[in-house]
């Protein structure tokens, strides 16, 4: 396959597995009954969710400064902010083969230099956002077992355990990270960008108190977020438990990250399946997960604003890819 295809292909694949899942839910479900639970929602709970949604990107955006912190890397807190925002964008834009954190990384390396240490900070930002989901599920999972008696979930918690103790083992151990590497020795420079970007992460190993730092930010960022799907809920009088929503938001977090357009499709679909399960009805768990979507785009909207308004400035250039960074990110 030519680059151009590969780049036709990755734009088109987000974009049709939304669209095709959203189909599938309105197919399932009659629009005019997820219509009617969101059009008569309650405005108060809605504006309360839709901030809270909206302050945890800050939370996330001050786990990833820590984080550059630890690796040795000086950025400015603006800059830092408009890059994270922006990457939210290029979430709902699929406009080039590269990720939001390609993006992102790759812009701030632009304005601080070092991309090195700002790809393994990002790399370390998504390891301890999955570490924060994983023990917040498994915790939760545990307190509530009693409630959920479905395997599917119990598969799921476990699988998430198991993929986040192997990327810990392979990225921190020099020798089996080596091992690993030794597939990509057709690519010497791929593997040269591997081989950099682990002794950039190893070099947290000296300072685990940022690392646990970040892993509780990111544990209380998902309970924020379940008490966001909580109160929007509420607004859509559903009077459902916070520990439901505490156990299931992870789950949802994994599935979205699935090639999509800000993870749209896929949300309706975890929510559409693991509400009912608790004795929501479908239309009420496709109207909840609809409202995040949109909580999404605004915030995805935002980054665009950014990008908009200091790229017609001057400030700030659009980033360029090199091909190394683009292998690097598949």
């Amino acid at each position: 396959m030519t680059p151009r295809l590969k780049n036709i292909f990755s734009t088109l694949l987000p974009c049709f597995l939304s669209f095709a899942l959203l189909a599938w839910i309105f197919i399932t479900i009659d629009y005019k009954h997820i219509w009617q639970a969101v059009k008569g929602s309650d405005m108060r709970y809605m504006s309360a969710a839709g901030f809270i949604f909206f302050m945890i990107n800050f939370l996330l955006i001050w786990r990833w400064r820590i984080l550059m912190k630890a690796v040795g890397l000086k950025a400015g807190s603006l800059s830092s902010m408009r890059w994270f925002f922006i990457g939210l964008f290029c979430n709902l834009a699929p406009i080039s083969s590269v990720g939001s954190d390609v993006i992102r990384g790759l812009g701030l390396a632009q304005e601080v230099g070092h991309k090195p240490k700002i790809f393994a900070s990002i790399v370390l930002d998504r390891l301890s956002g999955f570490a924060g989901i994983v023990i917040l599920a498994a915790a939760a999972f545990f307190l509530g077992h009693g409630i959920i008696q479905n395997k599917l979930v119990i598969l799921a918690i476990a699988s998430l355990s198991i993929v986040s103790g192997m990327f810990v083992v392979v990225l921190f151990s020099h020798r089996i990270f080596s091992f690993t590497c030794k597939a990509f020795e057709a690519w010497p420079k791929f593997k040269e960008n591997l081989m950099r970007l682990h002794y950039d992460i190893v070099l947290l190993k000296g300072k685990q108190k940022k690392g646990w730092e970040a892993i509780i930010i990111s544990i209380f960022a998902q309970v924020v977020l379940a008490l966001e799907f909580y109160l929007s809920a509420q607004g859509m009088h559903q009077n459902i438990p916070l520990v439901y929503f505490i156990i299931f938001s992870p789950i949802v977090c994994v599935v979205t990250a699935l090639p999509s357009i800000g993870g749209l499709g896929f949300r309706e679909i975890g929510w559409v399946y693991l509400l009912p399960l608790v004795g929501v009805p479908k239309e009420m768990a496709g109207g909840l997960s609809l409202i995040n979507s949109a909580f999404t785009i605004i915030a995805g909207l935002l980054g665009g604003l950014f990008y908009v308004t200091t790229l017609s400035s001057g400030r700030i250039q659009c980033p360029q890819t090199d091909s190394g960074l683009q292998r690097s990110s598949a």
